[in-house]
């Protein structure tokens, strides 16, 4: 993985899903690997959507104190997509040409201002190439698991 990737928040979520053993495997090794080579990144949408899913939506919601070392740990280094104005103006015209909704669009703004050329989601088609950055479904060989 040389090219500089987005991970969205279904990536974090699987990360903790221990009824998707092969999901949650394959996403720790992105978030590792992102943490590791620096090629990873996510915006402060991804914090966002994580943290309200994973305080209130788990089957074992996590502390607050939990929520905030992995934000400290985790989310934070490697968040480098802030939001503003030309991010909104970018999600609106990327939703659009593509049709998607204005949070989808806006996860794909997010990967285009960072310069990735990969974005790493199970929500969104897979191989769709959208302004540079390519759609990757990181679970698309273990869908059928």
């Amino acid at each position: 993985m040389n090219a500089k990737y987005f991970l969205d928040t279904n990536i974090f979520v699987y990360s903790f899903d221990n009824d998707a053993p092969e999901k949650k495997r394959r996403s720790q090794d992105l978030i590792r690997s992102a943490l590791e080579n620096g090629a990873g990144i996510i915006s402060t949408q991804v914090i966002q959507e994580f943290l309200n899913v994973a305080t209130r939506k788990f089957t074992s919601p996590m502390k607050i104190d939990d929520s905030k070392a992995y934000l400290q740990r985790v989310l934070n280094p490697l968040c480098q997509i802030y939001p503003g104005i030309e991010l909104y103006e970018l999600g609106l015209v990327i939703q659009s040409e593509s049709g998607y909704s204005f949070y989808d669009s806006l996860i794909l703004a997010a990967a285009i201002k960072g310069g990735c050329k990969i974005l790493y989601t199970e929500d969104l088609q897979d191989g769709r190439e959208v302004r540079g950055v390519t759609i990757t479904n990181p679970f698309h060989s273990t869908i059928a698991n």
